[in-house]
């Protein structure tokens, strides 16, 4: 919601682009309200302004929710305020910053990113898969429309990917890109570091302070929070899908840059959990190596380096090679329900908003989704909270029984992936993963999976406890 609630809540939300015709009424505000349509203004001859604007006028008959002298003294005011720089932050804007159609505005947009320092997020790898092109396609480091499957016995499932292609996006450049459209577009952007996101009725604060320490709030009628969850919800399974990836280069050629590796069996497996190697050739001599764990807590550093070492000396036999930057990350893999409104005007986005897929850890095609429908729903003056969450039901409902499957022990995460890809195609895979597949397709995927052990799986589920997840690491 955009604009706060008229007094009959029959308002739609930035319904025009008209400015009050009163500005005395917003002179202490620094700026005009924004009208979000059908506003009783005072100067029309009928009473003050109950609540369809950004925020309350002076002249509604209603108590301010902060007068202007206790507002700190630096503060910057948006229709639109997105907390996050990332992947769901940065999409999300760019969606609302595109041109206005005739049905529907552009709201005034800000964006905030932490200082540089720790609060920022690290340079990390996307993957997705789309048909044909795709709109950050002049972004990729690399793609591939082939994919490799080792088992623990050494078999290999090579597969096409049919229409697909599998993407591999750096978040330096995707950043970089996206920052620089939005300027163009007019959308503002500030460092702060946030302290915390605050609803007050009529309108939600982000407060906090900027590299010099001076306090600022940023008032506006909309809060998308991307910032990663202090802790995860309650839930009946919660496992991390945790990595370390090294950017290698190699003194021979030893990488196939046709074929990216999604999941090489071929390693130690911990004795709760799964692990696997993961290779994304970019050349003959170059790639990005990573070691993944499915397990309830994450390693030490010592720990990644060991199997990582081990994957490249003595699985893949790189020879000599030489590392250059690193990746390391941590993804909830749960079965909890994702918070989709903290509070009436801010709403949760990315991983925090629930774009993780539970059972892989994706999350890029998600938020690309999810941000679309976000954006039309504003500019079209609905809800957010009307906007579908990003995974279906049924989608939570599988990763739920497959989660618990590989918690117990019940189902082998080695044998469970490399018989799904040896006996699906490698393009209906994908489209499972991604929630695209119809009812009767995954009916077809459910039926290469093991019977027994996902039906009590799936039999467990209502009998069993929710408890919220102490494993969740607070620096991630």
């Amino acid at each position: 919601m955009v604009g706060t609630l008229m007094a009959t809540g029959a308002a739609r939300l930035l319904r025009t682009s008209a400015l009050c015709p009163t500005p005395a009424c917003c002179a202490p505000y620094g700026s005009p309200h924004r009208l979000c349509g059908g506003c009783a203004c005072a100067s029309r001859g009928r009473r003050g302004h109950t609540g369809c604007c950004i925020r309350p006028c002076a002249r509604a008959g209603r108590r301010s929710v902060a007068a202007p002298a206790e507002r700190p003294a630096l503060s910057w005011n948006a229709e639109v305020t997105i907390v996050g720089a990332g992947a769901a932050g940065l999409s999300l804007a760019a969606h609302l910053a595109e041109p206005p159609s005739d049905s529907g505005l552009r709201p005034s947009v800000l964006v905030v990113q932490a200082p540089p320092g720790p609060l920022r997020s690290p340079n990390r790898t996307w993957c997705f898969w789309e048909a044909g092109g795709g709109p950050y396609d002049h972004l990729l480091e690399s793609s591939w429309d082939r994919l490799r499957v080792y088992g623990p016995d050494g078999m290999v499932v090579d597969r096409p990917l049919g229409a697909l292609r599998y993407k591999m996006l750096r978040s330096v450049q995707f950043e970089e890109a996206m920052s620089e459209r939005l300027l163009r577009s007019g959308v503002t952007m500030r460092q702060l570091t946030v302290e915390g996101v605050t609803d007050i009725g009529d309108e939600a604060v982000v407060w906090g302070h900027d590299a010099t320490g001076m306090a600022s709030s940023l008032w506006s009628g909309l809060v998308f929070d991307s910032r990663p969850p202090r802790r995860l919800p309650a839930a009946r399974t919660t496992l991390l899908q945790h990595f370390r990836g090294w950017f290698v280069r190699t003194s021979k050629p030893v990488f196939d840059p046709d074929a990216a590796i999604l999941m090489d069996f071929r390693i130690p497996q911990p004795a709760h959990g799964l692990a696997f190697g993961y290779v994304l050739p970019t050349s003959c001599n170059e790639a990005l190596v990573e070691y993944t764990e499915f397990s309830p807590t994450a390693l030490d550093g010592a720990a990644y380096r060991r199997a990582l070492s081990h994957y490249c000396d003595n699985v893949l036999a790189l020879g000599e090679y030489v590392v250059g930057e690193q990746e390391q990350g941590v993804i909830p893999m749960s079965d909890g329900n994702m918070s989709r409104r903290h509070a009436g005007r801010v709403f949760p986005i990315g991983t925090a908003g629930g774009a993780t897929r539970p059972s892989t850890g994706y999350t890029f095609a998600a938020i690309q989704r999810h941000s679309l429908h976000l954006a039309r729903a504003v500019r079209a003056g609905r809800s957010p909270a009307r906007v579908q969450a990003p995974h279906s039901l049924r989608a939570r409902t599988m990763d739920a029984v497959l989660l618990r499957a590989l918690d117990t022990g019940r189902v082998d995460g080695a044998q469970f992936f490399t018989r799904l890809f040896s006996s699906v195609p490698a393009e209906r895979v994908l489209r499972f993963l991604d929630g695209s597949t119809s009812l009767w397709e995954d009916i077809g995927v459910g039926l290469r999976t093991p019977a027994a052990p996902m039906l009590r799986s799936l039999l467990d589920l209502p009998l069993l406890p929710r408890s919220v997840p102490t494993s969740w690491p607070v620096n991630r």
